[in-house]
């Protein structure tokens, strides 16, 4: 019921759809979304992990994930808290997720802001390295109303262009904002 109701909310009153496969036979990777321009982008994923069914988590600055109020709300929306104060502590808080499940589905702007940017922060690469995960892009292509699954991009150790491979990928599609899209 739950997933028919999800799948109602997202293609017939959102008027979204989804290409490409969603990956299931894989336990455990490192999801990236882009173009992040607006909050818009939550609803869109909440609707989609919940028509497919599958643990889809996040994570979120500590401040506001160990909040007495929205705290709980957030972690029930799978919301994995971690304090962001120092670039390399975030990689390997995030990277360190992956050892304590069996399953587990992260998923990160790259971009680290609804803001326009030229490049992608390099964060995601790190984690998806350290946890020795492949990343799976999703596009939110607001244009077309489409959620683009690509394929799994496994890692081999030249950071600089499988940041820029990845990148690649994102190139062309608007979000919400188009002017704050990813170029």
């Amino acid at each position: 019921m739950k997933k028919t109701f999800y799948k109602f909310l997202f293609t017939k009153i959102w008027g979204w759809k989804v290409e490409g496969n969603y990956p299931r036979e894989v336990k455990k990777f490192l999801i990236t979304v882009a173009p992040h321009t607006s909050f818009h982008d939550v609803p869109i994923g909440i609707m989609f992990r919940n028509w497919y069914e599958v643990q889809i988590n996040f994570v979120i600055k500590s401040e506001i994930a160990n909040h007495k109020i929205v705290g709980p709300y957030i972690k029930w929306l799978g919301g994995i808290a971690v304090d962001r104060s120092q670039a390399n502590n975030f990689v390997h808080a995030v990277a360190d997720q992956y050892d304590k499940y069996d399953s587990l589905y992260i998923c990160i702007t790259p971009e680290a802001t609804r803001k326009k940017v030229a490049k992608f922060k390099t964060g995601f690469y790190y984690i998806a390295k350290r946890a020795n995960i492949p990343i799976l892009p999703i596009i939110f292509d607001f244009e077309h109303k489409t959620l683009h699954i690509k394929e799994l991009v496994y890692l081999s150790g030249d950071a600089a262009a499988e940041i820029r491979r990845v990148e690649e990928i994102y190139k062309g599609y608007k979000g919400k904002h188009p002017e704050k899209s990813f170029s």
